[in-house]
Formats: structure tokens, sequence, C-alpha cells
């Protein structure tokens, strides 16, 4: 090589390296003799999110996560990130947002946001324009080559958003859309390799961190599995976390397979009310007990946007980085879908349903409290406009459930208006109470917390081998396989009436109407074959997008419901990977293997799928077909004890559960006039003089002078019972009996003729 070549290729390469430092680093040497200076960032990798809040709830729809400023009508602090720029230079500037309430023509831009680039405030307000995302231009800006700090400015504090900044020197360049899940163009900004970084394989990749996602991860770990358990927001529970605040409903541990719900009982929330407080969720106990699992690999912040299926078995998922945009990919050798949305079935083509119309909706709860002195709240002329008339009065400083929208929207594609939309009516509600006619009352009001994470209901069903339907439920058909206790009504949500005619296009509060035919002590048993995709051979799901028709998801959609549905997963994914055969392999020629494993406490365990199983200290007592009493626990009281529930019963009982004070799960009671009549009956293991005792009540309600008949061998006695107990509640003594092995004695509480009422709770056999 000539000294002149020499010099020419050292020229060529410093020019290469001044061309292709930038935001997105070094690019090949002809394409950057060509191509501008750019700087790219992503907002979601800001180093300090101030008061903005990562948003990933709509990365399908809208192609990424995004910075939200919740503020409640204050502005949120700064945002800032500190970037390199590669090159000086002119640079014009890129916002990606939209002004959030254009989509439906309302008056003003609540999302207002400022840049500032380097210390310089850039003259364009950002959030005010576009009915849907899109670039914003920001003008001009000169750099200095080195770091500048990037920063936005909140100026509202009703729910602004950024996605993303582009910076380019071809002052004439209009960039790309960016709707897609990491379009080839904002790989290459962010400068990511071609191929993702690979882990596993695992036995089981669950996707969705919430009630559903957590149990199977658990419940397949502690048989034995390596798992990873993909959740794309920093907590996990779901609509069980501190960021939805409902609280967990459905009767557990109870009705064929009284061992399943342990595991759930372990992370669920404690929760008074729907919406709760923050810290009655738990979500730093939720992420303790699944990192005690050193079986389980937690993905926080990663969300599932593609997957790789191969032989109608799925052989890999990528996840991205909401935080930092890099992507991993997770091979497995078999999945669970507990997303809700039923995401991983939709990008692999599982079979599956949406009710076309007559959806039920999302929520999005909220709670306001009064302040020391008077408060004020911003007008919101872009809300909803509603007078105090037009809404369900908050009481007790709730915003519930039925604040619900979306029924006949695309639950899908249609998420992220859905959830705005519910913003908006509980910003017009408060600006009601503040700035309207119901501002003399509620002068110290103040706006506390309102949930930007939606809590939905329904969408996307993936279809399995059994689509459960409302009359399987009703009549309680039975399944070989039955084994999940869904105890919730069938609890559909419509529009309520008033609202679908004041605001047809999307009403904004909803009302619940119950099918209460629905067992909800023992449970119907929902089929394990709900529970796999009937095309997609190694696919799990469990949650809300189940195989059920949408009258049936009324009653399995509950959280801990969903949870047992988890469990069960995750002891059928062990049975897989020690038999390396499909979830429908399971049922076909493994279901007596599984429903012994569903017979194990929730802290049973072992190394590997194919391990001897131990027991954890600490295993909870194995429940009753009802569940864990609700009172006084029959077993810790001496003698024979047996609960109302086992008495037979004629007449007129009415059921109560006041004070727990009763033993196990409530008490009956009836009075004169109803026909009422209850007869235990008792047989005797070994001979003796027993004790005969009823059980009473702390209520001046109850009768003084009842009549109690006891036969034995043909004799009846007769006695007179005073039902008011001590505030404990006691066993009254009604006479003594002698029995051999094997004796029978039958104790009949009466109502005819009393006075008060005759409480029938729990009698006693005590051998004295």
């Amino acid at each position: 090589m000539t000294r002149e070549l020499s010099r020419q290729v050292r020229l060529f390469f410093v020019a290469f390296l001044l061309a292709g430092i930038g935001g997105n680093g070094l690019r090949g040497p002809l394409e950057a003799s060509a191509q501008a200076a750019e700087v790219f960032v992503e907002c979601e990798s800001f180093d300090e999110p101030g008061g903005w809040k990562l948003d990933t709830q709509f990365i399908e729809q809208m192609g990424s996560p995004y910075l939200l400023a919740h503020g409640l009508g204050e502005p949120v602090d700064d945002a800032f990130k500190t970037v390199n720029v590669g090159q000086a230079g002119t640079y014009r500037v890129w916002v990606r947002t939209f002004d959030w309430v254009a989509r439906w023509d309302a008056k003003g831009a609540p999302g207002k946001f400022e840049l500032r680039i380097a210390g310089n405030t850039l003259p364009q307000t950002f959030g005010t324009k576009g009915k849907t995302w899109g670039w914003q231009d920001g003008g001009l800006v000169n750099l200095d080559r080195g770091p500048a700090e990037f920063r936005l400015h909140d100026l509202t504090g009703f729910d602004g958003r950024c996605d993303c900044i582009y910076l380019t020197t071809d002052v004439d360049a209009t960039p790309p859309p960016a709707d897609g899940v990491l379009t080839e163009w904002r790989r290459k900004q962010l400068n990511l390799p071609a191929s993702p970084a690979e882990r596993g394989p695992y036995d089981l990749v669950v996707v969705g961190g919430g009630y559903a996602g957590m149990a199977s991860a658990l419940s397949a770990a502690r048989m034995g599995c390596r798992v990873a358990l993909v959740q794309d927001r920093g907590v996990l529970g779901g609509n069980g976390s501190s960021e939805v605040r409902v609280w967990a409903m459905g009767n557990i541990r109870r009705g064929k397979f009284p061992r399943i719900g342990e595991i759930v009982e372990e992370f669920a929330d404690q929760a008074t009310k729907s919406p709760g407080r923050y810290e009655e969720f738990g979500d730093e106990l939720k992420e303790r007990v699944v990192l005690a699992e050193p079986q389980i690999d937690l993905w926080l912040h990663h969300h599932v946007f593609d997957a790789a299926i191969h032989e109608n078995k799925i052989a890999s998922v990528d996840a991205l980085n909401t935080q930092t945009g890099q992507v991993v990919r997770m091979i497995g050798d078999r999945f669970a879908d507990c997303t809700g949305h039923g995401w991983l079935g939709q990008f692999v083509d599982a079979d599956r349903d949406m009710a076309p119309d007559g959806r039920m909706g999302m929520s999005n709860m909220w709670r306001w409290d009064e302040a020391d002195s008077p408060t004020e709240f911003p007008s919101t002329p872009w809300a909803l406009d509603l007078v105090m008339e037009d809404f369900p009065y908050p009481r007790d400083h709730h915003g519930q459930w039925f604040w619900e929208s979306g029924f006949d929207k695309d639950a899908i594609g249609d998420a992220e208006a859905i959830r705005d939309w519910n913003l908006r009516a509980v910003y017009g509600a408060f600006n009601a109470m503040k700035n309207r006619d119901g501002a003399a009352d509620h002068k110290n009001a103040v706006l506390t917390w309102v949930a930007f994470v939606g809590g939905p209901r329904e969408s996307n069903r993936l279809l399995g081998d059994v689509v459960l339907e409302q009359d399987d439920i009703v009549a309680k058909r039975e399944f070989p396989d039955g084994c999940v206790p869904s105890t919730w009504s069938i609890d559909l949500h419509y529009p309520k009436d008033e609202y679908a005619d004041k605001y047809p296009s999307n009403p904004f509060i909803s009302k619940a109407v119950h099918d209460q035919r629905v067992d909800r002590m023992y449970g119907y048993p929902v089929p394990y074959r709900c529970f796999y995709s009937r095309n997609i051979d190694n696919l799990f799901m469990a949650g809300r997008n189940v195989s059920v028709t949408h009258e049936a998801l009324g009653t399995v959609r509950v959280m801990k419901t969903c949870g047992m549905m988890g469990e069960v997963v995750g002891k059928a994914a062990s049975i897989c990977a020690a038999k390396q055969c499909s979830p429908r392999d399971v049922y076909e020629h493994h279901l007596a293997e599984l429903l012994e494993l569903l017979e194990l406490p929730g802290k049973a365990r072992r190394s590997t799928p194919s391990a001897p199983i131990t027991i954890d200290p600490g295993a909870l007592p194995r429940a009753s077909k009802y569940g864990p009493p609700t009172g006084v626990d029959s077993e810790t009281i001496e003698g024979v004890v047996i609960d109302d529930r086992d008495a037979n019963v004629e007449g007129g009982w009415k059921a109560g559960s006041t004070g727990r004070r009763y033993v196990d799960y409530g008490y009956h009671y009836a009075g004169n006039g109803s026909g009422a009549k209850a007869t235990y009956s008792f047989t005797a293991k070994e001979s003796g003089v027993y004790r005969i005792g009823l059980r009473t009540a702390p209520f001046d309600n109850r009768s003084t002078s009842a009549p109690v008949e006891i036969h034995h061998n043909g004799d009846v006695t007769e006695s007179l019972v005073n039902y008011q107990g001590s505030e404990d509640g006691e066993f009254v003594e009604v006479g003594t009996v002698e029995l051999k092995a094997g004796g029978e004695v039958k104790v009949v509480q009466l109502t005819e003729g009393v006075t008060g009422l005759v409480h029938l709770d729990a009698a006693q056999f005590l051998k004295q």
C-alpha cells in the first residue's frame, strides 16, 4: 500500500467515525457517508423518571412502552436522562406523542408538556396535536458534541405521554412510523443486535405475572420444573396489585381437591375494600414468595411480543425489556399463557374466541380523601361534562368496580382509548365535586389515587378440549378431570341503563347481573381440559383467557379462582416434563397421577420432575370440602363436634355468620311457626358416658327456653335450652347418655311454640 493510499484510507475511516457516532452508534462506511447524524432516546430508558409513570399496557397497539405524567391535576416532577451527542450540529427534534383527548374532539389539551435539551426549552408545547400516536415536530436545536441532558417537563398533571425522542441533522427528514413492536427502524436506532440473547431451555415459560401466572410458576417450580416467569410490569399480581387494587375474590381450599389454593393463600392480598389501600396488596410479599424459589427466573419489566412455532409447538418467545429495549429470547419445552388477553395464543394462532359484543369492560378505580383545609382542583373542560346527578356518588371515598366502560369496543385494539375514557369520566366527576354543583360540600376534597393501569375483564378466550358453558356449571355437570372450584356467582357486567341512554357510544358505569345458582361453598369443579390449547401442542393457559364461553367466564374470572388454575397447570407441566408428553397426554394417559398431585400440600416440593416429594415445614392442614373454617375450627374443640351443615334440617331455617364466634362456617336460626327442625346423629366409636351440648350465641333475640329431644334406644328425653350464650359462645349441656361402641343417639332441636329464636350451630359429644 502506498503512503498516499494509506493516508486516504485513514481519512476515510476518520470521516466514517465522525459521521457514524450518534444516538445509534457506528454504521457501515458507505451508509455513514450519506447519512446525517442522529440521536434517538426511548423515554422509558430515562435515568430518572421523576413523577412520570412507565405505561406498558398498550405496547401491542402503539409499538412501545411510554412515560405517562399521571399527576391527578398536579404537574409531576421532571423525567430526565443524560445523552451523549456524537456530533455537533443543528438538529431537528421529533417527539412521538399525541393529544389524548383529540380522538373525541374534546376542548383543550390536558396532556401538555415541554422538552428541555441541554438547558434549552424548545418553543413547541407537546401533547397538543394528533388523534393517534405520531411524530410532533419540535423545531431546531443547536447541540455541541458530548453529554446533553434531555428533560420532560409536565405542564398539567393530566396524563401527558411521551414515547421517544428523535433528533437528526437532516432537518428536512421525517422519521418513519413506529407503530409496530420493535420495528426495524427502532431496532437500528437502539443498536440492538440482530439476534437476541437466549435464555433457557426452561421446562415451563409462564407469560403474565398476575395471580394465574404466579401460581403456575410457583406450582411448577415446586414440582421440580425450571421456570421463567415473565411480567411486563415492575410488580406482580396483575389486577390484584397495588397498581389496580382489585381485591382477590373466589373461595379457595375446598371442593374435590381442597389442597388447591394453598399456594394462592401464600401471596393473596388482604384488602378490606375494593379499591383497597396500597399496603394491603403486598407487592413486596408477592415478589419475595417468587424469588424464594430457586427454580424460577423472574423477568420483571419484560413484555413478550413474539413467538416462534415449529410443528405445532412453541419453541421460544421474544420478550422486550420495557426499560432498555433489549430483547431476550426464552426457549422452552412448554408455555403458559397467563396474560389475560391471550397474547401468546394470539401470536401462535391458537384457536380462540371473543364475544362479538356485550363484553364486560375495563375498570379504572379511584379514591378521594379529605384534607385539613380547602383544596383546589383544575377545571377540566376536556373531561366528560358531568354534574353530581350524572354519576354514582363515590361513597366511603371510593370509586368502585362499576366505573367501567368499553363493553362494545375492541377490547384489544381500543384498549388505550377505553382507559382514557375512564380517566375522562373520573376527572369529570371530581370536577363536578370540586368546581360545579358539588363544590360547597367538597371544599377539602382531594383526589388521592386513580388507577392508570386498567382492570380488564374480558377479551380473547383460548379454546381447549373442553369449552365450559353456563349450563355445565348450573347443572353441575361432572367431568372426570374437574378440579378447580369456581365459587363466584355467574357475574356478568352490562352498562347501567341510565348511562347507556345518556352515553350510548360508551357508557362508563356498569351493573352486575348475577346467576346465583353456583355452589358458593363447595364450588363447581372446572375441568383441567379448559387449561390447555386444543391446537397448539405445548400451550397451557390459566386466568381469564381459559376455555370457557362468555357466560361461564362470569364465574371463573375472579383472581383466586384464576390462581388455582395456575396451581393445576404447574403440576400438569411437571408431569409433561417427567414423561416428555403433551398437556393433552396428561389427561388421556396420566390423569390419575395429576389428581394425585392435586392432593399434595402447596408446600410439597421435589428437586426435579421425577425426584421424590418432600413436604416443607409449615404446610397447611388439609381443609374440608367446604374450605377452611371462617369461625371456630371444630377440630380445635374437645370431643366430637358435628356442625350444623351435617345436621338433617327441615323447615324454614335462615343462615347467619355474624361475629365469627360460630363453629366452622356459620349458623342457622328459626322461630315459632317456621316449621324448622334439626336432627344431629352421633355414633360412638368407643363405649362410655357422653355429655351432649349445643352451641349457643351471644344474641339477646335467642330463645331462653326452647325444647330439645334426645332419642336413644327407643326412649325420648326432653329438656329446655337457653340459647343466649356468653360473648364467646359456649356449649350448654342438654343431657348425658351411655353408649356402647357403635351405639347411636339423635339430638333434635325444635322451634314449635318458642319465644325468640332457636340457634342451630353445632352439637358436641364429649366422652366423660
